[in-house]
């Protein structure tokens, strides 16, 4: 039996987005996590650019306690864009993803996520509430035991102490 190339390993190489550019995008993240707040649910956000490291392709509010924002992103894009064509995209979210949201990340072929606080410092935030209990699995784990090079950058510190004092104001009301 022969095995498939990873698709991860397809394609041109990828560009990577400048700190500019991050540090944007991270920002919209927190936005769209203000709009989940608005809707009555906890304040994550997640926004898909494309390649070009400019064109935001969607954006997505957390749900709920199965439905996070980065999971539910993840799996809209795995039906609407290609595998090799989401390798070349960025998901962006202010908060780390959890472990189940960086294994939904991983099967969709999203080839790089970039963050701007870590779970850790989201349980500092947040305590230890009922409504939000943050696993000890980082995102690096998750990926680093996959068989394709997920990229990963964060925290990005511009946005540590921003997302941080949201997520404090938020869950202090809860």
């Amino acid at each position: 039996m022969t095995q498939e190339p990873c698709v991860a390993t397809t394609g041109a190489p990828r560009s990577a987005p400048s700190r500019a550019q991050m540090i944007r995008h991270l920002r919209r993240s927190n936005q769209v996590a203000q709009r989940a707040v608005t809707l009555g649910h906890h304040p994550f956000g997640a926004v898909l650019v494309a390649p070009d490291h400019e064109t935001v392709l969607l954006e997505q509010c957390n749900i709920d306690t199965v439905n996070h924002a980065e999971s539910t992103l993840a799996r809209i894009a795995a039906t609407n864009f290609s595998a090799d064509y989401l390798w070349h995209c960025t998901l962006y979210t202010a908060v780390e993803p959890c472990c189940m949201c960086s294994g939904t990340i991983y099967w969709s072929n999203i080839g790089r996520v970039v963050f701007g606080l870590h779970e850790l410092q989201l349980l500092e935030a947040t305590g230890e509430h009922g409504e939000n209990p943050t696993m000890s699995v980082s995102s690096r784990y998750v990926f680093d035991h996959g068989q394709k090079p997920v990229e990963l950058i964060g925290p990005i510190e511009e946005l540590t102490e921003e997302t941080a004092r949201m997520q404090r104001e938020f869950w202090a009301t809860r």
